[in-house]
């Protein structure tokens, strides 16, 4: 009886830990932005699939649906809501993946995002700011649009964090023009940030904007991305949540190539016999 016990316990598949799920996301995270380069999405597009593949994950875990998948889908889906309409076709086979899969998926996506679909990524902010800092310092147009340049990159980074999912874009943008003008140093940046809430009649203190510019810096300081060895880690345990491990592939063949053999052999036994 302990034996049974025994075997039983070790043949379950190993749940991820809470570090191995967020190590998965931040994998595809990366591979979607990947995905939209080559495709040459648009950033808005980019930031709009990785908000929905991250609020898709605040009510599923990747035990339970393979974030490939999920990952092209909310690329088709962002592709859908910016009016840059590409098939599922067109995707699939432009990373070797079946596009069925993507639309067998589309309606369990919209469904976990409860079909609200509207995002506002921070890209439009940052542009936003720059023409506001234009206006204000009178910079030359070539500094600008380095700040304006490295700022969309840094953007970028930011939205693998967590951070746009706890603070608006407008808080977003002005972490990443902070990190920008400390590259290139445009302007008093403090001082900028005092004028738009001396210009706003704002409620927020300026310690409050601070506070939210720094916990934003700190989560893009914090960031990590699986190594290799954690990746192949973690696959084996997920192939083996979804009942995709090896050992559960060799019974199948096994039990398929025993039925057939099975059933040869009757076919066999009950063939007529002629004279």
């Amino acid at each position: 009886m302990f034996f049974l016990m025994s075997a039983d316990k070790h043949s379950r598949p190993k749940s991820l830990s809470i570090e191995e799920e967020q190590f998965m996301r931040v994998f595809y995270e990366n591979k979607l932005q990947e995905v939209c380069n080559n495709f040459h999405f648009p950033h808005k597009i980019q930031a709009t699939a990785l908000i929905y593949f991250k609020r898709f994950y605040l009510q599923w875990s990747v035990m339970q649906h393979n974030p490939k998948n999920v990952m092209l889908t909310c690329i088709y889906a962002a592709c859908k809501i910016e009016e840059n309409h590409v098939s599922a076709e067109e995707l699939g086979k432009g990373i070797s993946q079946d596009h069925q899969i993507i639309l067998n998926y589309e309606m369990i996506v919209y469904q976990s995002l409860e079909f609200d679909l509207i995002v506002y990524a921070p890209y439009r902010s940052v542009e936003g700011y720059v023409n506001d800092i234009e206006e204000l310092f009178h910079e030359n147009a070539e500094m600008l649009q380095m700040l304006k340049a490295t700022a969309s990159l840094d953007v970028d980074k930011i939205m693998l964090t967590d951070a746009p999912l706890l603070f608006p874009p407008g808080q977003l943008a002005l972490a990443a023009l902070r990190r920008s003008n400390e590259v290139h140093g445009v302007i008093d940046f403090n001082s900028y940030l005092d004028s738009i809430l001396s210009r706003q009649n704002s409620t927020h203190t300026i310690s409050e904007l601070y506070e939210g510019i720094n916990a934003i810096e700190s989560l893009v300081n914090r960031y990590a991305f699986p190594s290799e060895k954690d990746l192949k880690h973690i696959n084996r345990k997920l192939k083996s949540c979804w009942g995709l491990g090896s050992n559960d592939e060799s019974k199948k063949r096994e039990k398929k190539s025993k039925h057939k053999s099975k059933r040869s052999s009757n076919e066999m036994q009950n063939r007529p016999l002629h004279n």
